[in-house]
């Protein structure tokens, strides 16, 4: 099928991350994908399979799908073929140009004829995911009115819409994974800029001084050496900062790894499959909704309490000092809910199966 992706870039890691990810899967899949993205630079060196032009055009084939980046606003013509499929990611809104195009294409067409819409929404834990996961949402005004669009809410549970798993992410588990060292050797940072970072630094130099970090680019690397300058010349790291990297690269760093510090969305769900020790850094919002997403999800996960007081304090939820790290402990857990996750359906499969459903 063709498939028409809508991607609004707030945070290259995130939301054009899920979205290229979510691409190559469908075109895996034998699916053809039209992604639009008002800014897909990213994509240079997150994937430079999609040969990406100065002018925000790319295109992927494989022997069995093929992906085509289209800057957002350039609009389609009469003998673009129209599309069996629109995800909105994380609610943002079609292009108007392509509503135009669009109503014109669905003239006469029935609902059950119409293109199958989808709001993919953001990921969370908490409870509301599983009341709104396949809501819809009839469209009551613009030229789309009478339409009707689907919540899709990726999630933890079977009664969500699951998380993105490519068919290599089960094959490469090992038989039984390697057990946690006592401290890490190899930590990776990939976060905001979090007040607790030169204290999380300070206190691996006094637990294992012979870790080393390996600081993704971007604002955690800022956020890193500006930590740098609070402690002094003898509590200073061991570090390399990191050229950015393809996804596939990133996802070996978070194997590699005996402790990651994850950000956002995407890297969270790498991180579980990674299998290691992680610390999730939320996206913060103002009014204060990310501390409530936080907790659900360390209830989900099953956190001990040194796992989830370090996530409080990371997230500047409290001004505790950092607990004491427990690898083998926090390494536990993060494989058990791994094992909890392979045994669920995954996003794509579901995506699938509701328009299987609704076509």
């Amino acid at each position: 099928m063709l498939w028409d992706i809508f991607c609004r870039v707030i945070d290259n890691h995130g939301d054009l991350g899920v979205c290229w990810r979510l691409s190559v899967d469908l075109a895996s899949r034998g699916h053809q994908i039209r992604l639009w993205v008002d800014d897909a630079s990213a994509l240079t060196w997150m994937a430079p399979e999609a040969n990406l032009n100065a002018e925000g055009w790319g295109q992927q084939a494989s022997e069995k799908g093929q992906i085509e980046v289209r800057p957002w606003s350039s609009p389609l013509n009469d003998k673009s073929h129209a599309s069996q499929i629109w995800i909105e990611a994380f609610g943002c809104d079609l292009p108007e140009h392509f509503v135009h195009w669009a109503s014109s294409q669905l003239t006469g067409l029935t609902e059950a004829q119409a293109p199958v819409w989808l709001n993919l929404e953001y990921l969370s834990a908490e409870s509301y995911v599983e009341r709104s996961h396949k809501l819809p949402s009839p469209v009551m005004s613009g030229p789309l009115k009478g339409r009707t669009k689907w919540f899709f809410y990726p999630g933890f549970t079977e009664k969500t819409g699951g998380l993105l798993r490519e068919s290599h992410v089960a094959n490469r588990l090992p038989a039984q994974a390697p057990a946690a060292p006592l401290v890490p050797q190899k930590t990776f940072l990939f976060c905001y800029e979090p007040d607790a970072l030169h204290e999380a630094i300070d206190q691996l130099v006094g637990h294992s001084p012979a870790n080393v970090w390996h600081v993704a680019h971007g604002r955690g690397a800022l956020a890193f050496e500006n930590a740098l300058t609070k402690l002094p010349p003898y509590k200073r790291p061991q570090f390399q900062i990191l050229p950015p990297m393809p996804q596939p690269s990133f996802d070996v760093q978070l194997a590699q790894s005996d402790l990651n510090f994850v950000r956002g969305e995407d890297s969270l769900v790498r991180a579980i499959w990674a299998g290691q020790a992680f610390i999730w850094h939320i996206y913060p919002q103002g009014d204060g909704a990310h501390g409530p997403k936080l907790r659900a999800f360390l209830d989900w996960l099953e956190a001990p309490a040194s796992l989830r007081s370090y996530h409080l304090r990371w997230n500047d939820l409290t001004q505790d000092p950092l607990p004491p790290i427990d690898l083998p402990l926090w390494q536990a857990c993060v494989l058990s809910a791994r094992t909890r996750l392979m045994a669920q359906m995954d996003l794509v499969s579901q995506i699938l199966q509701f328009v299987a459903e609704k076509r």
